[in-house]
């Protein structure tokens, strides 16, 4: 096999890339041309048996750590020299499409691909990984996988995690055989990866609304959850009074239109979310007693965070103080906003210049793996436009060409850390 060198850089083949993307699809394929392939299912196990084999098919050496990632190594010129790694996850959300994270995955095995067909190596090793729940659909915590490679999890901690069933991780991994022996964390060689890079689908609208086919990701929105509880009194939604009321429901109702002003003042880049409320008794004649609803509060900064939760509070307590109810707020994540390695970043940059890409940086607003590699070592991200920006959703649907460009940029950015 040749080195490489400086040379005119191969392309990578778009119909198998495209075809990949499809023959995934249908392990876990839905009505509406979605995919349903939650983690540690037996979907997600004939999901995992299909990467894997493509994995072998193209010469990468498989191996699987104690929490389910997997991993597939080509082979470099210096065995001691870093690994290049590249990778996202298979499973999905329960509606979910075909694109989102499977495209991270398979745009690695075909820069693989491309570069045994024609005959080129490496210096470095090169790593494509697939992560277990990146999701959190079906268990939580969310980036599961890897946040333990990270060292943010113990492995011990991800194997106790349980469904709404009571099926533990550990279980589930056993069950379906992608428990491995390898330690979580550990990369052949004693050390960390000399760069990680992530393709994936945009899900939003931005690249789309520009007409442009690649994304150069600076960096994540940090993420603060909370799940807030509004207490107030049930009563008779007829003898009792406006202004004796103790209305969760109306409390809850002002919070959450604050939720949406507190985002807005944070522009371009703060985000409010409330995307799940249960009333109780829920009855229509009975007035709320108790409302539970979360808030998902996303900023480029810390500090941009730290005041949308001080308004919050703020907020929320004069809601709360108007409607004669309590709040309880408790925060039960926190992902600290993340800026990807300047490197990586103009690595991903000078690869599209070089093929004539028209770019543009953006941000990620969703977590990713990337984030929490970014922790251990040098990190970047590639995004191409997806369908009007949707996401999580079985009509989510990208371009062939964007997915190919996205994937050509890949190849280049990797090589320019391998070779």
């Amino acid at each position: 096999m040749n080195s490489v060198t400086a040379v005119t850089l191969p392309r990578i083949n778009p119909d198998r890339l495209w075809s990949s993307l499809m023959d995934l699809a249908r392990i876990g394929a839905t009505p509406r041309g979605g995919v349903r392939r939650l983690a540690l299912t037996d979907e997600d196990r004939q999901g995992r048996d299909q990467v894997v084999r493509w994995f072998r098919e193209a010469g990468l050496e498989v191996r699987v750590d104690e929490v389910g990632n997997v991993f597939g190594r080509r082979a470099g010129v210096d065995p001691s020299a870093p690994a290049v790694a590249t990778g996202s996850h298979i499973d999905t959300q329960p509606s979910g499409g075909k694109f989102d994270g499977n495209y991270g995955v398979l745009a690695g095995l075909e820069v693989v691909r491309t570069l045994n067909d024609h005959g080129l190596r490496t210096r470095a090793p090169l790593e494509v990984v697939f992560w277990t729940n990146e999701e959190g659909s079906r268990f939580t915590p969310v980036m599961m996988g890897s946040g333990a490679f990270a060292g943010l999890f113990t492995p011990e901690f991800i194997r106790e995690r349980a469904d709404i069933e009571g099926k533990t991780v550990g279980n589930e991994l056993t069950r379906i055989g992608y428990r491995g022996p390898q330690p979580c964390g550990q990369v052949p060689g004693g050390g960390m990866y000399a760069a990680y890079f992530e393709a994936h689908i945009e899900q939003g609208p931005v690249l789309e609304d520009a007409d442009l086919p690649i994304g150069i990701v600076t960096g994540a929105l940090g993420q603060q959850w909370y799940d807030v509880v509004v207490t107030g009194q049930d009563a008779h939604a007829g003898p009792t009074p406006m202004a004796l009321r103790r209305d969760a429901m109306l409390a809850a109702a002002r919070m959450i239109d604050a939720v949406n002003r507190i985002a807005l003042a944070e522009a371009p880049h703060g985000r409010g979310t409330v995307g799940f409320i249960q009333a109780e008794p829920n009855s229509r004649n009975v007035i709320p007693g108790r409302v539970r609803f979360s808030v998902d509060f996303r900023n480029l900064t810390q500090a941009g965070l730290d005041r949308m939760d001080a308004s919050m509070r703020e907020a929320f307590a004069m809601a709360a103080a108007q409607c004669q109810c309590e709040v309880d707020i408790a925060q039960v994540t926190k992902f600290k906003p993340c800026a990807f390695h300047p490197d990586c970043v103009d690595s991903v940059r000078d690869a599209a210049r070089a093929l004539n890409l028209p770019h543009m940086d953006v941000v990620s607003g969703a977590g990713h793996d990337a984030v929490y590699l970014n922790a251990v070592a040098p990190s970047g991200m590639i995004f191409v436009p997806c369908k009007d920006g949707i996401s999580h959703n079985e009509i989510e649907d990208a371009q062939p060409e964007h997915l190919a460009a996205g994937a050509d940029v890949l190849l280049r950015a990797m090589l320019a850390h391998a070779s």
